[in-house]
């Protein structure tokens, strides 16, 4: 699967999902807009390297909208045509949802977890003192993250997950409105 994310506009975003077997979805406008990583990028990366098959872009592989992509522009299709995809996507979509409840909470823990971690790195100063601004709450959800999560998320796994970031984050900022990147699941390599 081909993970597009585009810059819509000065502050918003969009992400398509290019699915081999499946109908193409999109999010549009995604939610957690930033200028260096948006929000879904880091749960892309998160999920890919914590193995999250079941999570948000899991179920997007699997078929599913993860409740929050819907079928994009269609090509010349009747309107019963695209209304019996998004009934098969929607169907689909909340057998994987009920299936990866779990998995979704876990990618939201640490997803948190790790963007904090990943401002604390960084060399600006705003950023890191983001992270400090962030840490009470990290450490709250931490407290709730189960024990194998836990083990998942250690020091080398956040040093892999923050080189992705990184290297990602730096695609990103670069991207100028109605340019967009590519991003492959669940290997990460940009396209």
């Amino acid at each position: 699967m081909i993970l597009v994310f585009r810059r819509t506009g000065d502050r918003r975003y969009a992400v398509e999902a290019q699915r081999a077997g499946f109908p193409n979805l999109e999010m549009n406008p995604a939610p957690g807009y930033d200028a260096r990583m948006p929000h879904d990028l880091m749960h892309l990366v998160v999920e890919a390297q914590l193995g999250l098959n079941h999570a948000i872009f899991g179920q997007l592989a699997a078929g599913g909208d993860a409740g929050s992509f819907h079928l994009g522009t269609t090509n010349g299709e009747s309107s019963r045509q695209v209304a019996r995809a998004r009934k098969r996507v929607n169907t689909r979509g909340k057998k994987l949802m009920s299936r990866g409840r779990d998995e979704c909470l876990e990618s939201e823990r640490a997803t948190f977890i790790c963007w904090q971690e990943w401002l604390s790195r960084s060399s600006s100063r705003a950023e890191t003192k983001r992270s400090a601004a962030m840490v009470e709450q990290a450490t709250s959800v931490r407290g709730a993250a189960g024990a194998h999560e836990l083990r998942n998320l250690n020091q080398k796994k956040l040093d892999e997950i923050c080189k992705h970031l990184d290297q990602l984050s730096a695609r990103w900022s670069s991207l100028k409105v109605g340019e967009s990147m590519a991003v492959r699941w669940p290997d990460l390599s940009v396209t």
